[in-house]
């Protein structure tokens, strides 16, 4: 038997939290292991119940969801955490990311929406919600122009057309079953091109990979992925 997801909420309010509780039932493969009101909550609460995965409100009193997971996130063998967010957060999701996010969901999607989110994600994925993803690219350009130093442009050539292709969905969020339909290829295949392209940019995870696209223009919003300019 399949040991559940061990969920960690942190959400500053009650209603959201028990919500959230509801929809993540062990029927579907959960064990909600903890609840937090405050980011500064986050570290004891993780130390006590070892989370897979902490589903974090980036808007909360005290230590927000963006310092919270920066302050997670030093320790490499933290849980990935999952961001809660509304329809009109971008600058502040552009931020969770930086700060180490394996992604973002609305607060209002659909229920088997958020399931799915919080497996993927406990899985080592990414979930971007496709919802706000285009905004948030269009934040991330609306910013500093993006600065490729030589040394970068460098480790983006050693990658081959195929690894190239696979950086630019991991940037959009997918999955590797998404990658391998969309490139035709198999699972184990798109693991390996995964592996290289970590190696080969020095990129931690996921997140950092997703960050790493959208910070090199390697994505763009609602149109085709390109190399940087």
């Amino acid at each position: 038997m399949t040991a559940p997801v061990r969920v960690l909420l942190v959400d500053d309010q009650p209603l959201v939290r028990k919500g959230l509780q509801m929809i993540l039932g062990p029927e579907d493969g959960f064990l909600v292991v903890g609840a937090c009101a405050d980011g500064m909550e986050v570290p004891a609460a993780v130390a006590r119940s070892r989370p897979d995965v902490v589903l974090m409100d980036v808007r909360m009193k005290g230590i927000d969801g963006v310092e919270a997971t920066r302050r997670l996130r030093v320790d490499g063998a933290a849980p990935p955490v999952l961001i809660l967010t509304t329809f009109d957060d971008d600058e502040v999701l552009t931020a969770a990311l930086r700060a180490g996010a394996a992604g973002f969901i609305l607060k209002d999607a659909p229920a088997a929406d958020i399931i799915r989110a919080v497996h993927v994600v406990a899985e080592g994925g990414a979930w971007l919600d496709p919802a706000v993803t285009g905004r948030v690219l269009e934040t991330y350009r609306a910013g500093a122009p993006a600065v490729t130093s030589p040394e970068v442009r460098r480790r983006l050539a050693d990658l081959t057309p195929r690894e190239h292709d696979v950086l630019c969905l991991l940037g959009r969020g997918l999955t590797n079953e998404e990658i391998a339909e969309r490139l035709i290829i198999g699972e184990a295949t798109v693991k390996s091109h995964i592996g290289r392209v970590f190696d080969k940019l020095q990129l931690r995870d996921r997140a950092a990979a997703i960050v790493f696209a959208f910070d090199h223009r390697l994505v763009q919003p609602g149109g085709a992925d390109s190399p940087p300019s």
